[in-house]
């Protein structure tokens, strides 16, 4: 059954979360779902892009958090093997959940600390500039 335009409402629900990088990683975070992140792209497309862009994560939540919160599962790590692994500590480590939960508060902490995103942005565009 497929279900489209609810992904909130299944948020809401979801005790435990698969989720491609990108802003989705960060809107799992916010509504307090554990989760993991999956990506495997085109094998060229990755080695390129992994010379040119250096950042130590791809999900939103570990880039803010500058550590691993959510567990990245990225091209070959992407494996039946690793993806049951991660689901299962998730779903059955009550420790696990509990850390993810209160690093994700710190989350939701740090970014309502930030203030207007359009004003900051335009803050720090000023001071590269200057």
């Amino acid at each position: 059954m497929a279900v489209n335009g609810k992904t909130y409402a299944l948020l809401l629900r979801a005790e435990a979360a698969l989720v491609t990088s990108g802003t989705a990683t960060l809107e799992t975070a916010l509504f307090g779902v554990p989760e993991v992140v999956c990506y495997k792209g085109n094998p060229i497309s990755y080695q390129i892009a992994k010379r040119l862009i250096k950042v130590k994560y791809i999900s939103l939540v570990n880039l803010i958090m500058d550590r691993l919160v959510v567990e990245e599962l990225i091209q070959d790590d992407f494996n039946e093997t690793s993806l049951k692994k991660a689901l299962s500590s998730i779903l059955e480590d009550p420790a696990v959940r509990s850390r993810m939960k209160k690093d994700y508060a710190q989350l939701k902490e740090i970014l309502s600390a930030g203030g207007n995103a359009s004003d900051n942005a335009a803050t720090q565009i000023l001071e590269f500039i200057r």
